[in-house]
C-alpha cells in the first residue's frame, strides 16, 4: 500500500550551532553583476546586506563559483486559462487566521538567523508544521524533506508534488530573518521579510491539497514548494539548491518568488492604488507576462513593473542556474516595507487582505502550470 512520504530524519538529527561556535571564512567571493565578482571580509558582507533594502544584493559564491548558465528556452506558457472553475472554487478557502497563527509563532524565535540556534530551530518548527499539512491532506506520494547544507546549520524545505512528467514548476521564499544592527543576538522577527511570504506559500499548498483533481495521479507536471534557507547574506540557500538541480539536469519550467507579501501602507500614502511589484530586471520576460494574465484573471488588484537590482532575492539563483524565474513583490520596490532587517518588522505593519491576494496569484499559478500538457 502507497503511503503519504515524510521525510523526518533530517529534522529528528540536527545538530546547531551557536554564533561562536560558526568560523567565518577568510575572505568570501560575492557576485553583485553577471560576472562581476569581488572579495569581502564576513563584515563587509553584513554592511552590504544592511544598506541593501530587500535582500543581499548580491550573491556569495564563494561555494558555488560556476559561470551563470544562460536561462534554456522553455515551453510557452499557456494563452488560455483553462482552470479557472477549480481555482475560483478554492480561492474562498485561503484563510488569513491559518497564515496570521504562524506568523505570529513564528516571529517568536528571536532570530532566524542562518548561522545560530533559533535559525535552525525555526527552520524545524517550519518543517513541522509544512509536514502537518501534507499529512493532514492524505495525498498519496506527496513529500517533504528538509534540504541541509554544508556551511551553516540552517536547512531549508521542501515539498514535491509529482506529476506525470517531471518538468518541474516551483513557487518558493526564504525562511529566515536577520537584523542588520547586529546579526547574531539582536532581535528579529521577520514578519514581513519573510514569515509573510513563507505561510501564504504554506497556505497555498493546504488549499490546492484539498482539491480533490490536485495530486500525483492527475497532475501533468511536478510542482515544488521551497523555503529556502540563508537568504539574507548572499542566496546561500537557493543557490545550493538550483546549483544541484543544474548539475542534475532537472527541467525546472518555471520559478516564483514571494519574498515579502504584506506591506502597503506606504502605497497607500503615495495615493497610489494596491497593487503588486512585478520585477522585471533579471527575471524572465514570458514568465512576467504569464503572471501578468494570471493577476488579471485571479486577483483583485493590479501591478506595477518595478526593479530591485541584481541578487535581490531567491528568484536569482534560479536564473543564475539557467532556470526562467519571475519576483511578484508586495508592491512597487520604492513603496516595500522600510522596517525590514530590524525588530520593528512585526505582524501589525502587515496588510492581511494583500497576503491573500498572493496567495491567490500562487493558487493561479500553480494549478494552471501544473496541469498544462504544453499543447498550446
Amino acid at each position: 500500500m502507497k503511503v503519504s512520504t515524510i521525510v523526518v530524519a533530517a529534522c529528528a538529527t540536527a545538530v546547531y550551532a551557536k554564533p561562536e561556535q560558526v568560523k567565518p571564512r577568510a575572505l568570501l567571493t560575492i557576485e553583485v553583476a553577471p560576472g562581476v565578482t569581488r572579495q569581502i571580509t564576513e563584515d563587509e558582507r553584513w554592511e552590504l546586506g544592511a544598506n541593501g533594502g530587500c535582500g543581499s544584493h548580491f550573491f556569495d559564491i564563494t561555494e558555488f563559483n560556476t559561470k551563470v548558465r544562460a536561462v534554456k528556452e522553455q515551453p510557452p506558457y499557456p494563452k488560455k486559462f483553462k482552470y479557472e472553475e477549480n481555482v475560483k472554487r478554492l480561492i474562498p478557502q485561503l484563510t488569513w487566521d491559518n497564515i496570521k497563527k504562524n506568523i505570529e509563532y513564528y516571529t517568536t524565535f528571536h532570530t532566524r538567523f542562518s548561522d545560530t540556534e533559533t535559525g535552525a530551530q525555526a527552520a524545524e518548527w517550519l518543517f513541522g508544521q509544512v509536514a502537518d499539512v501534507v499529512k493532514n491532506s492524505k495525498k498519496n506520494g506527496v513529500t517533504v524533506e528538509m534540504f541541509p547544507h554544508a556551511l551553516f546549520p540552517q536547512k531549508s524545505v521542501v515539498v514535491r508534488v509529482p506529476g506525470r512528467s517531471n518538468r518541474t514548476v516551483v513557487i518558493g521564499g526564504h525562511l529566515d530573518s536577520v537584523n542588520s544592527a547586529n546579526r547574531t543576538t539582536a532581535r528579529a522577527p521577520g514578519a514581513d521579510d519573510n514569515a509573510s511570504g513563507s505561510f501564504v506559500i504554506l497556505e497555498a499548498l493546504r488549499v490546492l491539497l484539498s482539491d480533490k483533481d490536485f495530486g500525483p495521479s492527475k497532475l501533468q507536471n511536478t510542482i515544488e514548494f521551497h523555503w529556502y534557507a540563508a537568504e539574507e547574506g548572499g542566496l546561500r540557500g537557493s543557490q545550493d539548491i538550483f546549483t544541484q538541480y543544474a548539475a542534475a539536469g532537472r527541467d525546472i519550467w518555471a520559478m516564483l518568488q514571494q519574498d515579502m507579501v504584506g506591506y502597503t501602507k506606504a502605497t497607500i500614502d503615495a495615493g497610489k492604488p494596491e497593487s503588486f511589484g512585478l520585477i522585471t530586471d533579471f527575471t524572465d520576460a514570458n514568465l512576467n507576462e504569464y503572471l501578468t494574465r494570471i493577476i488579471k484573471t485571479y486577483t483583485a488588484i493590479t501591478y506595477v513593473e518595478s526593479q530591485c537590482g541584481y541578487a535581490c532575492s531567491d528568484h536569482g539563483s534560479a536564473t543564475r542556474n539557467g532556470y526562467p524565474a519571475s519576483f511578484v513583490f508586495e508592491a512597487a520596490f520604492e513603496y516595500r516595507n522600510p522596517h525590514i532587517h530590524s525588530d520593528r518588522d512585526t505582524i501589525e505593519k502587515i496588510d492581511p487582505d494583500h497576503v491573500i491576494e498572493h496567495g491567490k496569484l500562487i493558487l493561479g499559478y500553480i494549478y494552471e502550470l501544473g496541469f498544462s500538457k504544453h499543447d498550446l
